[in-house]
Parts: C-alpha cells; sequence; structure tokens
C-alpha cells in the first residue's frame, strides 16, 4: 500500500475525481438482475466503502462522478457481439432507461453537483462516453475507481483512464466481483501493474484532510 505522503500528493483535490462505476439499483439493489454480485457488493462492505468515499469527496470538494449503465426498452444501440450481452438481455431484471434500475443505489448519495453519466453500449465507462470529455475539463489528474464489478467493467475503467493519462488509484474495499476471492487475485496481478491500491481509510484520510475546501 502507498504510504500517506505519496496517496496525498496524488490525490490534490481540485485535481481528482471519484468515479463511481454501475452502482446502480438493477446491479447492486434489493432487486438485482445479478443477485450473487450485489450480495458480494453488500455483504463484502464495497457498496458501503463507496458511498464513504462520496460522502467524503463531497465535503472535501471532490468532484464525483456516477457512471451507468443502461438500455432502451427496445434494445436499439446495445452491443450483442458478446456473451456476456445477449445474458444480461435474458435477465429478468433489466437496465431499462428512465426505471428505478438505473438509480444510483443506496447508501450512496448524490449531490447537486455530481455528474450522472449513462452509456446504452459496450463495457467501459469511459470509451465512447461523456467521461473522459469531463474530466478533461474538470482538469482531472488522478482518478479514483470505485463500483462493480472487478469481472468487467472495473477494469475496463482503469485501463481506459490509464491509457487515456490519467493516474488511476483503486480503492480495494471499495470494488467488488464474483466470486469473492477473484476481486484480491485481479487486484494484486492485474490492477496493481497499472494503478496505485490502497484502502477506503487511506483514501478517506487524503480526502478529508481538504474538509470542505470547494472546487472553484
Amino acid at each position: 500500500m502507498p504510504s500517506y505522503e505519496a496517496l496525498s500528493e496524488l490525490l490534490e483535490p481540485r485535481t481528482t475525481v471519484l468515479l463511481t462505476v454501475e452502482c446502480q439499483e438493477g446491479v447492486v439493489g434489493a432487486d438485482s438482475a445479478l443477485p450473487e454480485l450485489a450480495a458480494q457488493a453488500r455483504a463484502g462492505g464495497a457498496l458501503v466503502n463507496v458511498a464513504r468515499l462520496v460522502a467524503a469527496a463531497h465535503d472535501g470538494g471532490v468532484q464525483v462522478v456516477h457512471a451507468l449503465a443502461e438500455r432502451r426498452p427496445d434494445g436499439r444501440g446495445a452491443n450483442s457481439n458478446a456473451r456476456i450481452f445477449r445474458a444480461a438481455a435474458r435477465l429478468p431484471v433489466q437496465q431499462l432507461t428512465g426505471t428505478a434500475a438505473v438509480r444510483v443505489a443506496a447508501p450512496i448519495e448524490v449531490a447537486e453537483e455530481d455528474f450522472v453519466v449513462r452509456r446504452l453500449h459496450g463495457l467501459s465507462p469511459l470509451h465512447g462516453t461523456d467521461v473522459d470529455p469531463l474530466l478533461r475539463n474538470l482538469g482531472c489528474r488522478a482518478l479514483i475507481v470505485t463500483g462493480v464489478s472487478a469481472n468487467v467493467a472495473v477494469p475496463n475503467a482503469v485501463f481506459d483512464a490509464v491509457n487515456r493519462g490519467y493516474t488511476v488509484v483503486v480503492p480495494a474495499d471499495a470494488i467488488a466481483g464474483v466470486p469473492a476471492d477473484y476481486t484480491p487475485a485481479m487486484i494484486r496481478h492485474t490492477l496493481a501493474l497499472v494503478a496505485t491500491v490502497a484502502t477506503t481509510d487511506e483514501v478517506l484520510a487524503c480526502l478529508k484532510r481538504a474538509g470542505g475546501v470547494r472546487r472553484a
């Protein structure tokens, strides 16, 4: 894990953005399309840790972006070129635009100054969405990536952010995937090669140091 000094240097509030990935009711909520993933995100503490990080970001003047995945009721524009997309289209709970399934899940709170970015296609919160232009316009240099899943969307977000020149910080206990033992292995053998891995408490200590300093 990084030292407090090293992490603090990375997480300068005015150039840091906190990204939550697919922390939506239809994915991690009580009526999830993916109950095993939802159970792991909740029982393992990842969802609570995301909420803690979001609250600290709000208090510390760090911009928050919520990246959600959804689809139109008619399915137009959605991918069908991989097994994961075809399986998702058959799930009993659909991430349909305008429904409760695509709302940010409790206990995460969405503030007025947050951005909520929705995508209708693909696997990545950054590729082909508004997230990257928003990060650049916000002056982001360091991106904190949280959410689900460690199997697909989170690694996509990390790789795409690194490829675009951002420094990525991953709070290891604020992401979740299935099975439970997959996430720590993926972090150790994959994400740790390209991102700074920390704990939620370590990141919180850096976010809270600015307590109340807001972006200009």
